[in-house]
């Protein structure tokens, strides 16, 4: 046959599978208004393994193939079951009550709880978050959710990655552990220069100070130094300040350049970050749920069944929806060994057809499931 007669034949096969799928779509509404009725849960797995048995047994050599479209199926079944049926749960009240406390425009102003001292670049995120802002500049991370939890702050600015050293680890550890909600997230370009008081040159520095991260996201220049001892300390600016007033000719920080002016230092290198892409990303915490105009991210903290295939059957859930996940972060579980929790990421917004339904299916179906926001990145 000609391609122009196959791709007829196609056609016509195409449109018999669009009227079975949408035939099967009611059919599914249908057994949703069943469950609905009898209050039956949405997920059958017995019957969902039934079915990609029989489909395996009966594909020969193509088996996969259908396996996997009719795994598609199945999820897709369920996604549009889980709009129809109205058994509650905690993140569509939680998603209600966010909406209720939000407002048209982003708050101006507030205490805002930041790691650090002036000049961090905390500092300079809370600034963009939140312009008219009172910083309240405290020792540590965990400091900014107690800040925040206690209710001593309205918000809190951290950081949660950055570009060119991942991670950061400890944020990560205090998600699983305190009570907040994200409202705001921003990005900032990250330029890392060598401070020293005026006059210092390179061969007289034998220590260098800064925060862990900015150490890790200048890995490449440090490495080749001699003889010089690199020290962490709380943070980037902290350790301009430390440099500055210790007074010593042998000592530098890896800071930024309003860092320089601020505490009377000198640029030594500017040319010591491992990428000149380099960006952090911040976000900003309330203690009660709020969502905004315009939040079109949404955070999770989900854990699933410990077996082949558990992770895929969530993240399936997403394909049919054609939703984007920008992060899926593994973290240990907090006290126990060799157990892991995920941090997801969605370009998704809770106004969107589908996305409640999805994420009260998520929370029905995983071991365990947390809302931390939906908001905006500014």
């Amino acid at each position: 046959m000609e391609l122009s007669e196959i791709r007829e034949q196609i056609n016509t096969v195409d449109e018999q599978l669009l009227a079975l799928f949408l035939q099967r779509m009611e059919l599914s509404e249908a057994v949703a208004a069943y469950k609905n009725e009898h209050h039956l849960p949405i997920l059958n797995k017995q019957r969902e393994r039934e079915i990609l048995s029989k489909v395996t047994e009966q594909s020969g050599d193509k088996e996969r193939y259908a396996y996997h479209l009719f795994s598609t199926l199945l999820e897709l079944s369920r996604s549009r079951q889980a709009e129809l049926i109205s058994a509650p749960t905690r993140v569509a009240a939680q998603v209600k009550a966010s909406l209720a406390a939000g407002s048209e425009v982003f708050p101006q102003t507030g205490l805002v709880a930041c790691q650090g001292v002036e000049g961090a670049n905390s500092q300079v995120a809370c600034d963009r978050i939140v312009p008219r802002g009172n910083i309240v500049y405290v020792k540590n991370f965990e400091a900014v959710f107690s800040a925040v939890e206690s209710g001593l702050c309205r918000f809190g600015v951290v950081p949660i990655e950055n570009s060119s050293n991942g991670s950061v680890r400890a944020i990560y550890d205090l998600i699983q552990r305190k009570k907040f909600s994200i409202v705001r997230s921003t990005r900032l370009c990250i330029r890392h220069e060598l401070l020293a008081l005026p006059g210092v040159k390179m061969d007289d520095i034998t220590e260098i100070y800064s925060h862990e991260q900015a150490i890790g996201q200048c890995s490449k220049f440090l490495t080749g130094l001699n003889g010089v001892r690199v020290i962490p300390c709380d943070n980037t600016a902290a350790a301009a300040k430390m440099v500055s007033e210790s007074g010593s000719r042998h000592a530098a920080a890896i800071s930024s350049h309003p860092c320089a002016a601020l505490y009377g230092l000198e640029m030594v290198r500017d040319d010591i970050q491992d990428s000149d892409n380099n960006y952090t990303r911040f976000i900003c915490i309330t203690k009660d749920p709020v969502i905004y105009a315009g939040a079109n991210r949404i955070s999770l903290i989900i854990a699933c069944d410990n077996k082949p295939g558990a992770l895929y059957d969530i993240l399936s859930k997403l394909a049919a929806l054609g939703i984007n996940m920008t992060k899926l972060e593994s973290c240990p579980v907090t006290g126990r060994n060799f157990e892991f929790i995920f941090f997801l990421e969605l370009e998704a917004s809770v106004h969107e057809p589908g996305v409640l339904p999805m994420l009260e299916e998520l929370e029905r179906s995983c071991e365990s499931f947390q809302f931390l926001g939906s908001y905006a990145e500014v």
